[in-house]
């Protein structure tokens, strides 16, 4: 039972970073002008990262009632803890850059999200398929 939810909040995590990734994202920008994509973007990210982060640690408890601390186990902790960081830290540093017009820190903060994001996404897929 417990391996079923643990499988059940990764693939979840993975399937809201894909959607957001190649769905939900292209559109904002493609259907709002830049105002309305920076305020929607700035209002959805917070629930983004929350939610993949409650689902996260909700795996990590299924790895400690399991008493599995295995390689995934750290893999999904890897990934809790840049959800955390991402949410926390790098997401108001990015709107404080884009506010003050930071552009080269913003354009880097920004790729750093983007590079999380990925990392976090490989990390997932290791953990289910490998």
């Amino acid at each position: 039972m417990i391996l079923i939810l643990l499988n059940f909040f990764i693939s979840g995590i993975l399937a809201i970073m894909l959607f957001f990734s190649f769905a939900i994202a292209p559109v904002i920008f493609k259907s709002l002008d830049e105002t309305n994509a920076r305020n929607f973007i700035r209002k959805i990210f917070p629930y983004y990262y929350s939610i993949n982060l409650i689902l996260s640690i909700l795996a990590l408890i299924c790895f400690f009632i399991s008493k599995s601390f295995n390689f995934d186990f750290y893999l999904i902790l890897i990934v809790t803890i840049l959800f955390a960081f991402s949410n926390f830290l790098l997401m108001p540093i990015i709107n404080r850059f884009r506010d003050s017009k930071e552009t080269k820190k913003f354009h880097f903060s920004h790729g750093l999200s983007v590079v999380i994001n990925l990392v976090q996404m490989i990390l997932l897929s290791i953990v289910l398929f490998i």
